[in-house]
């Protein structure tokens, strides 16, 4: 379900320069990164890429999410990290990409952090907005 302009709590301002090949700064300054093609691509690898963006903000969000359903369940996830890895390769329309997010949670059974993780799957703002759009595969 979407959200409405009125409901939108914050919103983050980037702004590219040249692509993937160039510069992304944020209007507060806080992020302001060289981006360049990774050399897997042809790129000269110097800077960091849009992939990469994407799996930081995907897994601090997944995480994020995972701290939410572990306090409605009473889940111990401390000590928790959550991996992205975000793989870009040609598809039928040019370039698509995919993910793999593992987690590792060390204070519960596995049965326990598999269920974890699906419920934040369902809750995370990324996985809602990627889901039907790309392969996101759940690893615990």
């Amino acid at each position: 379900m979407s959200i409405q302009q009125s409901d939108v709590l914050y919103t983050a301002v980037a702004t590219a320069e040249n692509g993937r090949d160039g510069r992304v700064a944020t209007d507060d300054g806080k992020l302001d990164v060289v981006v360049n093609p990774p050399k897997e691509m042809g790129g000269s690898g110097a800077g960091t890429n849009p992939e990469q963006l994407f799996a930081a903000g995907y897994s601090a969000c997944f995480q994020g999410a995972l701290g939410v359903v572990a306090r409605n369940e009473g889940a111990d996830i401390s000590g928790s990290t959550v991996t992205a890895e975000v793989g870009i390769g040609k598809n039928d329309e040019g370039f698509g990409i995919i993910v793999k997010i593992s987690a590792v949670i060390p204070n519960v059974d596995a049965a326990t952090a598999r269920d974890l993780v699906e419920k934040a799957h369902q809750v995370c703002p990324y996985s809602k907005a990627t889901r039907g759009n790309i392969t996101v595969e759940l690893e615990v």
